[in-house]
């Protein structure tokens, strides 16, 4: 079951909250008891990766000085 992370716009305290895919956007209330809360974006999956890491490299091939000799 995903687990979706919200901040309380009263306290500024951040939670998570796992529910089924189907309810993501249903409102979460505080632990503290506050019901003004929005969910956050999570990037999942590029912890530690930096845009530059993840672009294609040129070069590479028969015409880029691969091992096509």
């Amino acid at each position: 079951m995903p687990t979706y992370e919200f901040r309380c716009r009263e306290c500024g305290s951040t939670f998570d909250v796992r529910r089924p895919m189907a309810e993501s956007s249903d409102p979460a209330a505080c632990p503290e008891g506050h019901a003004d809360t929005v969910k956050l974006l999570k990037m999942a999956g590029l912890s530690g990766a930096t845009a530059t890491s993840q672009a294609p490299q040129s070069g590479g091939g028969c015409g880029g000085g691969g091992c096509c000799g």
